[in-house]
């Protein structure tokens, strides 16, 4: 249906996607409205198009599908929109004066006979030319927001195709529609193809299968390659187009001497590449190529006698294979230290900074992908750790990170030895910045675990590095014998084997540290894993939810995933509350454990030991401590004493956490994890995925499911295989040693 009115308070607005809701004044009757209004300011009058809800906190609303913006139609909604702040400059008195005086005529007046405004008491000749360009400005807008509507495109993409293309927008995309794949994220391709057709673009147009080939590669590294087999794209650009394979292979050749894209050729088959992901690719191997055959600036003399004081004092007798890798690292500018939970990794990160920092006074600056496994790298060293992107000081906010520009400006590593962990995490784009901000000489020591999941972001990095042989690896396979007594770790080695751990000792009751619940009833899973969070586990161990214990599921979709275990597990373990706050279908409660979803830069926080600073990063996770009302805000207090207050249209930075996926737990440790499998997709049914998990409890683990979908997972080493050149370029460099 269609309501028309006025916009006459802004109860809510998000800054970044113009989600609103507003008091709206209809001639007979005011109601609250809520949609996406981007450039709307109070004294608007709108024509909306939607539909009444029945909201069950809040009542009655007018859910907007899209809008428009019309003139005032009423001297006092003329009056009302230039006295409510959109015209800089005039307020209630001067609004009154001019729609005394000119009536009816007054918005023609502004736009067309500005300098009439002068007449009125108060404006000069110079503000009443303002006052019109302002107004105009203000009115072209509202063209765009229109000119997209028609085309399918939503009111939440006009406000960034304004900020990127500004006044002119309209024409530019009337000329190349397909400029907004290029400046918006997650539109519809056949959208913009609808409207380019609309438009008159011709099926065969040049622009449009150029277009098609960007947004095809796009599309693949959104799926974590850096390339697509050129076969492979011709066919699903042809299906996409319905056009000839010629046609395509003009617009490849186009887009290849534009160098916008770039193509590979391996021995008997094609990769193309955007052209960001190729130039990543050839500096990460170059770079890399480049550290190892540096001199060796940062060798320790007399080693092996500094090695053996170091154990003495330490009271720590290290393997063979440990004196290997920290002898490895002392030879070489860039080695990798790879292997599972118990085989020694923290035991030789810790030698290694004895060894430099306290015995050699060397720089030593220890980093990992996400602040979870940043701390946990502090807490096992005892040493200070960052994430990668505080350390090279990239971006403010992920909506202003444009990390994907090879020119993005870094900070300088300034270190002797530089070492990263959960090196598996690392994508190709931010190990392109790493290796941007280290210095040749340099000592750089990859550590991680190849076998837990790959990136979230595109590329293979660490596999790729190792295939590669270009950087000596040193692989730990020996668990260590007090972490043989932990059947987490056993199981966990058990299942990477591709060997199942349903043994006789295994039954439930018997073992101190690992249970396995075999379940195929859907709600008795969802009962054992309430029970589990609810306090069972006490007799185990004095384990506190909020303090020790963390769900972890494979999916955030259905009755298994994260949002129904989450809003499950906070009606029983934190119910309602007087002070609640609503945000969109979440509800935060005081107590809730939450998590911070992007990296933010710029927020404020402070310690009770009167530490302050900014800065709360992905996969942070805290409990809410106060909701302030008033203030419209509310207080998170995070598991390392940072306490930060959230402003209410900041909430899409977090969610609940009560349960969270294995891939967004990868970087973490917990003390107990209870870990649910239930029936999914087969490409989430992974034994990567089922290792990486389990690899995430330190004390206690409880996996509930059925026991043939695990035999499942532990035999689908099917992994999707990533199409990436980085192992290509790195084995087909020149110049390597």
């Amino acid at each position: 249906m269609e309501i028309v009115g006025q916009i006459t308070e802004i109860i809510y607005q998000n800054e970044i996607n113009c989600y609103t809701v507003a008091e709206f004044t209809m001639e007979n009757e005011i109601t609250t409205v809520v949609g996406y209004l981007p450039f709307i300011n109070k004294g608007d009058s709108l024509k909306l198009l939607g539909r009444f809800v029945n909201h069950q906190d809040y009542g009655e609303q007018f859910k907007i599908e899209t809008f428009e913006k019309i003139m005032p139609q009423t001297i006092e909604a003329l009056t009302n929109y230039l006295a409510s702040g959109a015209i800089k400059g005039i307020g209630l008195t001067t609004a009154k004066k001019i729609v005394d005086k000119f009536g009816e005529e007054t918005i023609t007046i502004i736009k067309t006979e500005p300098e009439k405004l002068a007449s009125i008491k108060g404006i000069t000749k110079t503000r009443a030319i303002e006052i019109a360009e302002e107004f105009v400005e203000k009115w072209e807008l509202w063209q765009i927001v229109g000119f997209l509507e028609k085309f399918g495109i939503g009111a939440q993409n006009s406000k960034k195709v304004y900020e990127m293309l500004g006044k002119d927008a309209v024409a530019q995309i009337e000329q190349n529609p397909y400029i907004l794949l290029d400046i918006t994220y997650g539109v519809d391709f056949n959208k913009i193809d609808k409207m380019a057709m609309d438009l008159g673009v011709n099926r065969n147009d040049e622009k449009r299968i150029e277009s098609a080939i960007k947004y095809s590669l796009t599309l693949s590294s959104n799926n974590g390659h850096t390339c697509v087999i050129k076969e492979n794209l011709k066919k699903f650009v042809k299906e996409l187009l319905k056009i000839r394979e010629i046609d395509i292979e003009e617009a490849l050749i186009n887009l290849n001497v534009q160098q916008k894209i770039i193509l590979e050729q391996r021995e008997e088959e094609t990769f193309i590449y955007l052209n960001t992901y190729y130039f990543a690719e050839k500096f990460i191997a170059d770079k890399l190529i480049a550290l190892n055959n540096f001199e060796n600036m940062k060798q320790i003399k007399n080693f092996k006698n500094k090695l053996q004081e170091i154990e003495e004092e330490s009271n720590i007798i290290l393997s063979k294979k440990q004196k290997e890798a920290i002898n490895t690292v002392n030879k070489n500018n860039v080695c990798i230290i790879t292997g599972g939970p118990g085989t020694g990794k923290t035991t030789i990160i810790k030698f290694i900074i004895d060894l430099y920092k306290k015995h050699e006074k060397k720089k030593v600056i220890l980093c990992a992908p996400t602040g979870r496994a940043a701390k946990r790298m502090s807490e096992a060293t005892n040493e200070e750790a960052s994430t990668i992107h505080r350390l090279l000081e990239i971006g403010k906010t992920e909506e202003t990170l444009d990390i994907e520009k090879l020119d993005y400006p870094i900070a300088p590593i300034d270190a002797d030895v530089v070492i990263i962990d959960e090196m598996s995490m690392v994508d190709t784009f931010l190990m392109n910045y790493i290796l941007k901000g280290i210095y040749l000489g340099t000592k750089l020591i990859l550590v991680g675990d190849v076998n837990q999941l790959a990136s979230v972001g595109a590329g293979n990095v660490l596999k790729d590095i190792i295939n590669s042989g270009k950087v000596i690896t040193i692989e730990l396979n020996e668990i260590f014998r007090q972490a043989a007594k932990s059947k987490i770790i056993t199981n966990a080695h058990k299942v990477n084997n591709g060997e199942d751990f349903f043994s006789d000792d295994s039954k439930k009751g018997n073992i101190s540290d690992f249970f396995f619940i075999n379940e195929t009833n859907k709600e008795k899973m969802l009962t054992d894993i309430v029970s589990l969070c609810a306090g069972r586990l006490k007799k185990y161990g004095n384990y506190d939810f909020y303090e020790n214990i963390q769900v972890l599921t494979p999916t955030k979709k259905g009755s298994f995933g994260t949002k129904e275990l989450n809003r499950l597990l906070q009606n029983v373990l934190n119910g309602e509350q007087k002070e609640e706050k609503k945000y969109g279908e979440t509800i935060f409660r005081i107590n809730d454990k939450v998590m911070q979803i992007k990296n933010n830069y710029d927020i404020f926080w402070e310690k009770d030991d009167g530490q302050t600073g900014s800065g709360i990063f992905n996969g942070e996770m805290g409990k809410i401590e106060y909701i302030d009302e008033n203030a419209k805000a509310l207080k998170i207090n995070f598991d390392d004493g940072k306490k930060a207050w959230y402003e209410y249209n900041e909430l899409e930075q977090i969610e609940h956490s009560y349960s969270i996926t294995i891939h967004k737990s990868q970087g973490s440790e917990f003390d107990v994890v209870i870990m649910c499998i239930p029936q999914a997709s087969p490409m989430l049914l992974t034994r990567n995925l089922l290792y990486t998990g389990m690899t995430r409890a330190k004390k206690l683990l409880v996996l509930i499911g059925n026991k043939d979908i695990i035999k499942f997972m532990i035999n689908n080493v099917d992994v999707k295989k990533r199409n990436t050149g980085l192992e290509y370029k790195l084995k087909n460099i020149e110049g390597r040693k």
